[in-house]
């Protein structure tokens, strides 16, 4: 028995995302919640002949209760997209709150559950959710997870055009590690599955890696004003959370990108840090999935002197992302 649950499920992302966990066979009840609409979109999945029992909850009458209680998988695309001309700046000030408030409702009503964050901008975000947590005595750094999985499907998109077999897509796995926003977006093109070719040229290599790292900016200029990634990072999610679903129901072996706290894997996370050379409490690199959660963080390995130049001008915004969700729940505490 699997209970997820998606907040934020009536939205751009939210709706698509409860579709695809409405169709993963090992999901058995999906919890919707939102302010708006969510009976209207349950009513709809359940017509869908797959195993998932579907509630839909609105805030008023113990909704948030009524979604989190029991659940094992909370995704939160929750909060408002980004518009052209918006800083992610300027969406933290929207959706720090709201991610506040839901974290506060899983520190009471599923503590144990696993925890993936999608809200933007997840570098500031996921601190914030750690910092409720912590408040409220049930933080687990191996059950908090900022989902980068969008990264990881774009590269490997963009790489498999550059290669020219749109086909292989699926296939390509490389590693993004850093955080989730603009340079701080590190893809590790060198340990891709499938090389680029060896006489690609450097501007077309920083060209590739800048829209890997701005791809977002890309989906917000074309819908001109209508809405951000939503198909795209739905897609992530439901990818994301199946791969935990099955280390939750024991399957082994399964690596993948998220933005995690450190102390998740302590002899892994030091390691890391010794290999970045900061003492920087969170970082998206390949973390395997177990029962529990994150069982092991794994080093960065080998990399070009392109991609540690990369790195290292992706600590600067990473640290001070994290600084700014960690001061925001003191700022609001008080």
């Amino acid at each position: 028995m699997v209970k997820a649950v998606v907040l934020g499920a009536a939205g751009g992302i939210g709706q698509p995302l409860s579709l695809l966990l409405k169709c993963n066979p090992l999901v058995t009840e999906l919890g919707l919640y939102d302010i708006i609409n969510t009976p209207g979109v349950a009513a709809d999945l359940s017509h869908i002949a797959t195993p998932a029992k579907v509630e839909g909850y609105l805030p008023d009458g113990g909704g948030l209760k009524n979604t989190l209680t029991g659940a094992h998988v909370v995704v939160i695309p929750a909060g408002v997209p980004r518009k052209p001309g918006m800083t992610r700046d300027d969406l933290f000030k929207i959706n720090a709150g709201i991610v506040e408030g839901l974290a506060n409702g899983i520190a009471e009503h599923c503590p144990k559950a696993f925890v993936l964050v999608i809200s933007n901008p997840v570098n500031s975000t996921v601190p914030i959710v750690v910092e409720v947590l912590k408040k409220n005595n049930v933080f687990d750094p191996k059950r908090v997870f900022g989902v980068t999985t969008l990264d990881v499907v774009r590269a490997s998109t963009f790489v498999s055009e550059i290669i020219g077999d749109l086909g292989k897509s699926k296939d390509i796995v490389v590693p993004v590690v850093g955080g989730h926003s603009g340079v701080t977006i590190v893809p590790i093109l060198s340990q891709s599955s499938h090389p680029l070719p060896s006489g690609i040229s450097d501007g077309d290599y920083d060209k590739l890696v800048n829209r890997i790292q701005f791809g977002g900016d890309e989906v917000v200029k074309a819908k001109d004003g209508t809405g951000s990634a939503t198909l795209s990072m739905a897609y992530a999610g439901a990818e994301f959370a199946d791969k935990v679903i099955k280390a939750f129901k024991g399957e082994k072996g399964i690596v993948a990108p998220s933005y995690v706290n450190l102390t998740a894997d302590k002899a892994g996370g030091d390691a890391l840090k010794a290999e970045l050379g900061t003492d920087i409490e969170y970082f998206s690199s390949r973390i395997e999935l177990g029962p529990e959660g994150v069982t092991k963080i794994h080093p960065l390995g080998k990399l070009t002197p392109k991609e540690k130049s990369l790195v290292e001008a992706a600590i600067p915004d990473l640290t001070k992302n994290i600084q700014t969700g960690i001061a925001f729940t003191k700022k609001s505490a008080l």
